[in-house]
């Protein structure tokens, strides 16, 4: 299996196809098993695509001070690094990204921090801002442990990260930390500095975000586009994996690209 070092650490990477690079994002449970059904149509479509499991994720490993990673402050700043590095590992210079609701977070930041290496930004799902704390938002949205979740979602979970860390690694997550933190969360100051073209993708149907999360997005990017998902669910990419791939070519279509 391709790993690469980066600060120390194997991060678990996949490359798949020719042509322009995409690289694609996972959410803050995900993995690069999540997008089983998305890569594939990317890379029919002439592109390259390369997805990684961020640190602690998947198959990629924690390092000793993790829980203490994902707490801080560090773990936003850290996680472009952490994709500005394989990037140069890679030798590649300029990409598309698309990330899937805290992949988004990522997304936007990088964009940011790197704007000459963005030649656009799909976000899917992403969080514009909170109206609560995200520690008390996570205990309102997702009070259950992992012990006490439906049947195929731990089934999911555990082919994701494995049975040693899937029960800990979900509780640890569903509670605080990430790119979303836990305190008041708000990515509305910050969207007016992103440089290149932004589709905004959003269901209208998510349990955990309401749709005006992604026209709060979209009206403040200032190259922005919005669709919105008809009849559903959080998770675009695993409900609607065709529309998701059509719908994000397009895009890129009409940026030439």
């Amino acid at each position: 299996m391709p790993f690469a070092d980066i600060n120390g650490l194997k991060i678990y990477y996949e490359v798949h196809g020719d042509g322009n690079t995409i690289v694609l994002l996972h959410h803050g449970f995900g993995c690069t098993k999540m997008w089983e059904d998305i890569y594939p149509a990317f890379v029919a479509k002439g592109y390259r695509v390369v997805m990684y499991d961020r640190r602690g994720y998947g198959q990629s490993e924690k390092g000793p001070d993790f829980k203490e990673f994902y707490e801080s402050d560090a773990f936003r700043p850290q996680s472009v690094e952490e994709l500005a590095l394989l990037m140069d590992a890679f030798t590649i210079d300029s990409f598309h990204l698309v990330g899937q609701c805290e992949g988004g977070v990522i997304a936007i930041d990088y964009a940011i921090t790197h704007p000459h290496q963005v030649k656009t930004i799909t976000v899917s799902s992403t969080q514009c801002y909170s109206a609560m704390t995200m520690a008390e938002f996570n205990a309102l949205k997702m009070p259950n442990p992992f012990r006490d979740l439906e049947p195929d979602i731990r089934s999911k979970l555990t082919q994701w990260h494995g049975t040693d860390s899937v029960e800990s690694f979900y509780d640890q997550f569903r509670t605080y930390g990430g790119a979303y933190g836990t305190g008041f969360f708000d990515l509305r100051d910050i969207l007016p500095s992103v440089p290149c073209p932004t589709l905004v993708l959003y269901p209208d149907r998510s349990f955990l975000f309401d749709v005006e999360q992604g026209v709060a997005l979209y009206r403040h990017l200032p190259k922005g586009e919005l669709a919105v998902f008809p009849h559903c669910g959080h998770n675009t990419y695993e409900e609607r994996p065709d529309e998701y791939s059509r719908v994000t070519a397009d895009f890129l279509a009409r940026h030439n690209f």
